[in-house]
């Protein structure tokens, strides 16, 4: 994420906004790594471990890995704790002095800690030469801090990608009746369609985690990229109407019935349970990001007949509808591993076109080389968030965290009939307010 001069107040809102996160980057700065114990070439065999986040990814890693250690004769071991250990192991081993050599970007506000407390090589100078031409220039830019950034991180590049990760909708057409040839071109159609399908299989579903991103980007059909970042900066109001048009759009699925049992998917692990609804083939359609589609990958193989949609306009709108942006899968890399110059190598190496296709085929997995992305050679199932890349919001601010509490909080009382949409957006204003 691209994390500019924050506006007035901006620094402030982050320190309060990512409390755990200060509260591990204190702990982690405590930690003294060990400086390299000796240089590669005098170590003989090169052995690199890569800590990994993802399970969507782990058979196309585990596949280069050993192909890269065929080539070279590097020993890479893949490390895959799971995503719910990740985090927690992650810190555990800077703790202790004992960090791998590579491991996966996470979020921002997660990863800051460990870019702070510098165990990541800044690969700035990196990427301003032909490496870059392995990446669409939004995805640099969103893993650029700037100076004076709202986490406090020093100004630079730790995370490399090869993934581009955008939201929209995944589409069961046996269930919801709607075609990849004849796809809903507005909310309106997409409503509309669901509404006419068999009510016990057609229905549609959004975690609650993942409102604020759905309402974010449904929100793009009326305000820019810098008007959704001032109110994320709580440089503008949450009670605009442009938050209630979105927040309506909620409340136009409830009405007409198609948000499955009248509720969001809530609890620790709603958006899993929300994609498992769907590869299952027990929900017509959900809210998702495209990394959805690895997953669906190994919760049902054979399910193939399924397609994505990219964010769809409003009626109404002022702003062609966009995704918000996030950096996808990718890693960091250890400065004070034993081989750090190795592991780039091997980073390098896993984005290079070639590798990112396996990683396409093998993982469904957006890739961010642009060539990849311009063939049109990505599978059906990604298509639709495909589409969202070229449009894709690069954002100069994030949710503050206690924002992204109320916002889930207040989308579920409005989609249950417990709070208009003008009591759930004054609750969020008073969030923003609290740490702005």
């Amino acid at each position: 994420m691209r994390f500019p001069h924050p506006a007035r107040g901006t620094r402030r809102l982050a320190a309060v906004a990512g409390g755990l996160v200060v509260a591990t980057a204190v702990t982690l700065s405590g930690c003294s790594a060990p400086e390299p114990k000796e240089p590669a070439a005098e170590t003989g065999d090169v052995e690199l471990t890569f800590m990994n986040q993802s399970r969507g990814q782990e058979a196309a890693l585990t596949q280069l890995a050993e192909q890269y250690g065929e080539e070279t004769g590097v020993t890479v071991t893949i490390d895959s704790p799971g995503p719910a250990d990740y985090l927690p192991k992650l810190q555990a081993r800077a703790q202790s002095n004992s960090m791998p050599d590579i491991y996966s970007s996470f979020q921002a506000t997660d990863m800051a800690p460990f870019y702070k407390a510098g165990w990541a090589m800044d690969l700035t100078s990196e990427l301003e030469g032909d490496w870059s031409d392995d990446f669409s220039p939004a995805i640099i830019e969103m893993s650029t801090f700037e100076d004076g950034n709202n986490l406090d991180v020093p100004a630079g590049i730790y995370t490399v990608h090869w993934e581009t990760q955008t939201y929209g909708f995944l589409v069961n057409p046996t269930l919801t009746g709607m075609t990849l040839d004849d796809a809903p071109a507005t909310t309106e159609d997409f409503i509309d369609a669901l509404a006419s399908a068999d009510e016990a299989t057609g229905g549609f579903s959004v975690a609650a985690s993942l409102t604020p991103q759905f309402l974010q980007a449904i929100v793009s059909n009326w305000l820019t990229d810098d008007e959704i970042a001032a109110t994320f900066n709580g440089e503008e109001s949450w009670e605009q109407d442009a938050w209630h048009d979105a927040f309506q759009v909620l409340v136009d699925m409830k009405d007409a019935g198609v948000i499955a049992n009248g509720a969001l998917v809530g609890g620790q692990d709603d958006n899993p349970n929300v994609e498992t609804s769907f590869f299952t083939q027990a929900m017509g359609s959900i809210f998702d990001a495209s990394p959805g589609v690895s997953v669906g990958l190994r919760t049902n193989p054979e399910f193939e007949d399924y397609f994505s949609v990219g964010i769809p306009a409003v009626d109404g709108g002022t702003e062609d509808p966009r995704s918000p942006g996030v950096p996808g899968k990718g890693a960091v890399i250890n400065p004070k591993g034993e081989h750090p110059e190795e592991a780039l190598a091997f980073v390098k190496w896993l984005t290079e076109p070639e590798q990112q296709a396996v990683f396409a085929e093998v993982g469904r997995i957006l890739p961010t080389n642009p060539e990849l992305l311009a063939s049109g050679d990505v599978p059906t199932q990604l298509a639709g968030f495909a589409s969202g890349v070229e449009t894709v919001q690069v954002m100069s601010a994030t949710f503050a965290t206690d924002v992204r509490t109320a916002i889930v909080a207040e989308a579920q009382r409005v989609v249950l009939g417990e709070a208009t949409i003008d009591e759930a957006l004054a609750n969020i204003q008073a969030a923003q307010d609290r740490v702005s």
